[in-house]
């Protein structure tokens, strides 16, 4: 639930233990279930929020039996948790852009949490916008290359209607404009297409390099504490990992 699109990232979340699996279930559930309450219902050919956070559920790997029980749960239980969607902005060390996404039933709480995350590890919690401004928010949908054929996906995805196409040895990512995401997606899914992930990212402009290795260090013990938090649904930053490239 991190970072931006690279395939590395990626792959560093399908090899999570069983422990951070349950974790990441446990938080897309909690995704499902306020889909249902905010997006309009347990349908999802009505409930396009919810039609969006089941896609994410299944590129994921939650069981179809999970996303099931969640939605009629959520449909059905009026005294549910109330949760409260709040964005926190900040700096980790040397200024590296983060944006945490919560869903919290007690703000004070996760913002207490997130605070105390950032400042245990050389960065500090920011005001509203000043950060965000270096994201764009666009659909992200990433398909493992295998056996495909680079100029047809290329052409499938763009007759969908996405704005952009990148290929790597590994993986093709799709961009759409965030409005186009779901078109895109259902009009790929239609045509076979399995995804790796399918959701709608905050996608940095820039991207910060920490050379010094204390520093990248706190960078990912900032990252590995907001990702363990129950309430912490999305982190994105703008770090460039060098290691991690030359993993790739």
């Amino acid at each position: 639930m991190s970072g931006h699109s690279k395939w590395n990232n990626i792959k560093r979340k399908k090899e999570k233990t069983d422990g951070a699996k349950a974790k990441i279930f446990t938080k897309i559930g909690r995704e499902l279930a306020v889909a249902v309450k905010e997006g309009g219902g347990p349908d999802p050919a009505s409930n396009s929020k919810l039609k969006d956070c089941i896609a994410k559920a299944k590129a994921n790997n939650v069981p179809n039996d999970n996303i099931e029980r969640i939605i009629k749960r959520a449909a059905g239980d009026n005294d549910a948790d109330k949760y409260e969607s709040i964005v926190y902005e900040g700096y980790g060390p040397n200024g590296v852009a983060v944006i945490v996404e919560t869903l919290t039933d007690n703000r004070n709480r996760t913002a207490g949490d997130v605070r105390h995350y950032f400042d245990k590890f050389g960065g500090n919690l920011g005001t509203t916008g000043c950060v965000s401004f270096l994201f764009s928010e666009k659909g992200v949908i990433v398909v493992e290359r295998e056996d495909l054929d680079e100029d047809k996906v290329m052409e499938d995805a763009l007759e969908a209607g996405a704005a952009d196409f990148k290929a790597d040895e590994d993986v093709f990512e799709i961009y759409t404009e965030p409005d186009d995401f779901s078109a895109v997606r259902e009009d790929l899914e239609g045509k076979g297409y399995e995804f790796v992930t399918a959701e709608v990212e905050m996608v940095p402009s820039t991207y910060t390099t920490l050379t010094d290795e204390d520093a990248a260090n706190n960078m990912q013990r900032l990252l590995d504490a907001l990702e363990d938090n129950d309430d912490v649904q999305n982190v994105w930053h703008n770090w460039d990992n060098p290691e991690e490239d030359e993993e790739e």
